[in-house]
């Protein structure tokens, strides 16, 4: 049986690319679906039997982080494969705490794409060799690891639709364009920037989009 692949991410030419390339090189693999964007990609997915999701880490509306945490809420047998250009030890770590099984830096060879994706589809780990010295395991068992990613999921106590919110303002889009995306009323929407304004105690929006970056909360 051939292991079936969802792809997500907003660009349209590295998504069809990888499509392309996966599919091209490998007989055993089969993209099964695609979406440009974290929210997108939660909605279609169930649509699918999915073995392997590979996300982009920067991805609109919903990263690939918390496009993770809720893929794995929803169904626990998930198995994730992050792609991005950061290599920095805090997102790779963030990454696997939110449960990921693969990371890979988007300058990897198709080849080695392919080749994570039929690891993780056995349930184990892969990571690009050029950052598997940030030794993976050693942190996966720390409490305060743990605490650093509940915040990284909602932070300040804020709602997912909260959160959701915060970040498409962090985006640049107006309220209205907010309540259109998301499908919600236009005073409902504005009853959410209230109350995440006064559970952050921020009272501009040109502060909350300091705080969505400064958070990490922003696109990465």
């Amino acid at each position: 049986m051939r292991i079936r692949v969802f792809l997500a991410d907003d660009h349209p030419v590295v998504r069809e690319g990888l499509h392309f390339a996966i599919e091209a090189k490998s007989n055993d693999i089969q993209v099964v679906g695609e979406a440009s964007d974290g929210l997108t990609a939660l909605e279609t997915a169930g649509n699918h039997s999915v073995d392997v999701y590979v996300l982009d880490i920067s991805m609109p509306v919903l990263n690939g982080i918390e496009t993770t945490q809720r893929l794995i809420k929803k169904n626990p047998q998930s198995k994730v494969i992050i792609l991005s250009v950061h290599d920095s030890r805090s997102i790779v770590e963030k990454a696997f705490l939110s449960g990921v099984h693969g990371y890979l830096l988007k300058e990897s060879a198709t080849t080695e794409v392919i080749e994570a994706i039929r690891e993780v589809s056995k349930g184990r780990y892969f990571v690009s060799p050029a950052i598997s010295g940030f030794l993976v395991h050693g942190f996966l068992g720390r409490q305060s690891n743990k605490q650093s990613l509940d915040a990284f999921r909602i932070p300040a106590g804020l709602t997912p639709r909260e959160r959701e919110i915060l970040e498409l303002i962090a985006e640049g889009l107006t309220v209205k364009e907010i309540a259109s995306k998301l499908n919600l009323c236009l005073n409902t929407t504005l009853v959410h920037r209230k109350n995440i304004m006064r559970k952050l105690d921020i009272h501009k929006q040109t502060d909350l989009v300091r705080y969505a970056i400064k958070e990490g909360i922003a696109k990465l």
